[in-house]
């Protein structure tokens, strides 16, 4: 970091804490606070560094920022010349330094975003996780790989793209593909349409991905009748019929008047270290899109914190700001909020609330999705915290009390047909850490054996670790090379073993058990399906 407030170094860390405070300066900038270990705990902003690092220090604290005080040592600063510059620069350190007490999205996975290859003379439309090719057009990030997948199949149907890999259309053969016998392409390969016609095409996507919705129907319409009027009438049916079938899908995703205009709708739900974010997109009065991310919130911010960091992220790999952004009555982020995102779309953008009207019942539809969608999630936690607590419990009933079953992973399968179950209990210096169950395909109708090896090698293909000691069932991995391979990929020494007696043995029975029965109820319900699609096929022939 530039700028460093520290003296000679006191006796005990609150003592350096305290004089490296009292060397901040009162102007606008992004301060840092790290450990002991020169590791990022924190990176925010201020109007005042000395003020607000003050203020840190003297308030009241929730437990996870009391835990990033706790562990501060060291507190680093760049001097700014203005909030929004502060602001900008906070994003950028954020991203880079990836601190543990800054909201963050959950996973930091990498989220897909829609692709259109302008560098090429017949673009394509695709799905993709990375934004950072020259001369293409990306729309996103989605919080949801399926809804993108879907997105792009409606966009093959009305608009019909090609789908061929590479810069240049169609195959070896120079016959068109399935794509075109389905009208799903419009086959420039074979010049069915010319460059020209195909990059218009691509322009009314790429309206459609950016919510110019009005425009794409004055489009569609216009060319609708300059064709008619020349006798064109297949041209002018085809897009009579991607007229129609755009219309009908703005209708059914209206949810306001179009003077409503185009906006995000934003909200935030927080509890604990845990957060919600919704992002209701809003184009032309239709809403194109909602997204819901799960944030951390490790140092338990308010509302008000959680929604600007998010703001800030989220916009941050956004491909478009809309003009106004609305935010949910009593969350009043920093006013260099709206600069910042004005500079970053290079024209004006209002951060506001609404009181009421269709933007108040949007945003009121946001509030109500981000706290259930917490809820939901916290409960799936409890839920799976409820499971392993009560394996545990069973387990503990079942322990030989003087037995010292150390660290394993206990592995059962069941076959029965063509279907199979596989459970992994994972124990971990004699504690149950976890149990996976794994649903398996056996067309081949192979023995429990050779299942059980097949899917231990895949398993600890992927696996992060492998313990020293596996517990199988009897006949596993005693006619192959089993063991080796695993030592092979551990580097080092994997014993396979069947139990015979203690809590080894009980642990693997528990796991027989339970791959038993998550294959018949498996079964159960394939046999419930079948059922009812016969029951359904019957009633349509009566």
């Amino acid at each position: 970091m530039p700028g460093t407030a520290e003296s000679d170094a006191p006796k005990t860390r609150a003592e350096r804490v305290l004089e490296q405070r009292r060397g901040l300066p009162d102007s606008p900038g992004v301060y840092v606070f790290k450990d002991a270990k020169n590791k990022v705990l924190y990176v925010g902003k201020a109007k005042s560094i000395k003020k607000r690092v003050g203020g840190h220090f003297s308030k009241s604290h929730v437990r996870g920022e009391a835990d990033m005080l706790e562990q501060t040592d060291r507190i680093e600063f760049v001097a700014t010349e203005t909030e929004t510059e502060a602001l900008l620069s906070e994003q950028e350190f954020i991203r880079r330094l990836r601190p543990r007490f800054n909201i963050r999205l959950r996973d930091d996975k990498s989220y897909p975003f829609i692709a259109i290859s302008l560098d090429e003379e017949y673009p394509r439309v695709y799905f993709t996780r990375e934004k950072h090719r020259r001369n293409r057009a990306y729309f996103g990030p989605f919080s949801n790989a399926k809804k993108v997948r879907e997105t792009l199949d409606l966009l093959g149907k009305v608009f019909q793209y090609r789908t061929c890999e590479g810069k240049e259309p169609g195959r070896l053969s120079g016959s068109p593909c399935l794509e075109y016998h389905i009208n799903r392409c419009q086959a420039p390969c074979i010049d069915v349409i010319t460059k020209e016609e195909y990059r218009e095409n691509i322009d009314t996507i790429i309206a459609f991905l950016s919510g110019r919705y009005r425009q794409i129907e004055r489009e569609l319409t216009e060319s609708m009748k300059l064709a008619a009027a020349d006798q064109e009438f297949e041209a002018a049916a085809g897009f009579r019929n991607r007229l129609r079938a755009v219309r009908s899908l703005l209708e059914r995703q209206r949810v306001a008047n179009e003077t409503v205009g185009t906006l995000d709708a934003i909200a935030v739900a927080a509890e604990g270290t845990d957060a919600n974010a919704q992002v209701f997109q809003v184009r032309d009065g239709v809403l194109a899109d909602r997204q819901s991310f799960y944030l951390e919130n490790a140092a338990a911010h308010d509302e008000s914190q959680v929604l600007e960091e998010f703001v800030l992220q989220y916009y941050a790999s956004a491909m478009a700001i809309p003009p106004q952004v609305i935010i949910p009555r009593g969350l009043t982020p920093d006013p260099s909020l709206a600069a910042a995102l004005s500079e970053r779309r290079g024209g004006a953008v209002e951060v506001r609330s609404a009181e009421r009207g269709d933007k108040r019942r949007i945003l009121e539809l946001a509030e109500r999705n981000a706290r259930l969608a917490l809820d939901q999630d916290r409960l799936r936690h409890e839920h799976r915290r409820n499971r392993l607590r009560a394996v545990r419990s069973l387990l503990e009933r079942q322990r030989i009390s003087n037995e010292a079953v150390g660290t394993l992973d206990a592995i059962a399968v069941a076959v029965e047909d063509a279907d199979a179950n596989a459970q992994v209990f994972q124990v971990r210096d004699g504690v149950l850490s976890d149990r996976q169950s794994f649903y398996l395909l056996n067309e081949a109708g192979r023995e429990v054996e050779d299942v059980a090896e097949e899917f231990i090698l895949q398993y600890y293909a992927s696996a992060m670790a492998i313990p020293t000691q596996l517990v199988v069932q009897r006949g596993v991995g005693e006619e192959s090379a089993l063991a080796e391979v695993l030592a092979q990929r551990r580097g080092g020494p994997v014993e396979l073993r069947h139990a015979e007696r203690g809590d080894k043995k009980r642990i693997l029975d528990l796991a027989e058990r339970n791959a038993r029965l998550a294959l018949d109820q498996d079964r159960l319900r394939n046999e419930r399906r079948r059922t009812a699609r016969i029951d359904a096929l019957e009633g349509l022939q009566d």
